[in-house]
């Protein structure tokens, strides 16, 4: 007996051994990869050596992240350890949680009040450089405000919209907040959230456009108007990507075209490409099909319409606009959009050489909190 059990004992020290050893061998002959389609980001690369960033331990900070990154088959031990944490009853990984439904949720963290008085200091800055213009503050709550009975049991979550409605009592009297936790709230039964992604769905921002237009005295264009066109049924998000939860069903993805659709052209000045649709079909083929929208994100885009009126409308935005724009188009003859995580101009002397009248900070509640970019409004 005593034999057998060290024997056995030996087999499966060799066994391991075996095993870390093709492993090895494996992350030695694999090529590094640049990006993830399953995580939907770019991939740690090898880091520069260097005896200053050896020193400060930054190179071996960095080195673990690379390793992690491009460990062989990633993928594969992403989804086994969150398949045995399913089995195990956990409901969260990597700040996502898995809600009834299949929904997805991410996680709010409450801001630090230094941060957010500095950010609030940069949009009362910019208003005074620009005083000609009208502003509109749209903050949108996600899924974790509007959701909350879909969280898992005792899960714990910051309260979103008591820091939104902060953000509305600190903003100076002239700047208008667009509240649009109510007009969400009415539609949640619906689907307008998607369930895989950190985005409103095309409906939930339909739903946010009735309301701007309600509170900017625009007349809006019903729903009837569109032609509602589904362009996918097999969109995996940012949260199934980054939570790394698997054995969920996909989202769908429409887009409101509108029936009587008049000539307009869009100019992306980071690509110098100018195109007549805000869609690009050829992301649909891609992992990050959200980037159908306005095809994904840049530092500056211009839209000019047909309409009449002369109206410019300047839009600072994140990613939430990206599926919000296209509904604006009847309302304005040109419409600049700025995303100021990429934009590097001085945009108080942009909107003076543009003589743009109305402004759109358009944000959701976690990118607004979380993003520090919000400061390069007045850099």
């Amino acid at each position: 007996m005593e034999n057998e059990t060290q024997l056995t004992s030996k087999l499966l020290s060799l066994l391991l051994l075996l095993y870390i050893g093709v492993i090895a061998v494996l992350n030695l002959l694999a090529s590094d990869r640049s990006f993830s389609e399953s995580e939907n980001r770019m991939l740690n690369q090898l880091p520069h050596f260097s005896l200053k960033a050896l020193l400060s331990g930054g190179f071996t900070a960095d080195f673990e992240k690379y390793v992690s990154d491009q460990f062989v088959f990633r993928d594969f031990w992403i989804g086994a350890k969150t398949d045995t944490d399913q089995l195990m009853g956990k409901k969260k990984s990597n700040g996502i949680y898995l809600g009834t439904n299949g929904y997805l949720i991410q996680d709010f963290i409450p801001p630090a009040e230094e941060n957010l008085k500095e950010k609030l200091d940069a949009i009362h800055a910019f208003d005074r450089a620009t005083p000609e213009m009208k502003k509109n503050v749209m903050l949108v709550p996600t899924a974790a405000a509007l959701y909350k009975d879909k969280l898992p049991k005792y899960a714990i979550i910051g309260d979103q919209v008591a820091y939104m409605k902060k953000v509305q009592q600190l903003l100076h009297p002239n700047i208008r907040y667009i509240d649009v936790f109510p007009s969400l709230y009415t539609e949640r039964d619906q689907p307008i959230f998607y369930k895989t992604d950190h985005h409103w769905t095309t409906l939930g921002a339909y739903a946010a456009y009735l309301e701007l237009c309600r509170q900017m005295g625009l007349t809006p264009q019903n729903e009837e108007e569109f032609t509602i066109q589904q362009v996918t049924d097999e969109f995996y998000g940012s949260l199934y990507s980054k939570s790394g939860f698997r054995h969920i069903q996909p989202d769908r993805l429409e887009l409101y075209l509108p029936k009587d659709q008049e000539k307009y052209t869009v100019t992306y000045f980071d690509e110098e490409k100018t195109t007549d649709s805000l869609y690009t079909t050829e992301q649909l083929q891609r992992k990050d099909k959200y980037a159908v929208f306005l095809n994904g994100n840049h530092a500056l885009i211009q839209i000019k319409t047909a309409n009449p009126s002369g109206k410019n409308l300047l839009v600072v935005k994140d990613s939430y606009a990206n599926s919000f724009i296209p509904f604006l188009l009847k309302h304005f003859s040109e419409i600049d959009v700025v995303d100021l995580r990429y934009y590097e101009e001085d945009l108080a002397s942009f909107v003076e050489e543009q003589g743009i009248q109305d402004m759109l900070l358009l944000y959701n509640a976690n990118t607004f909190f979380e993003d520090p970019s919000i400061q390069n409004l007045t850099e």
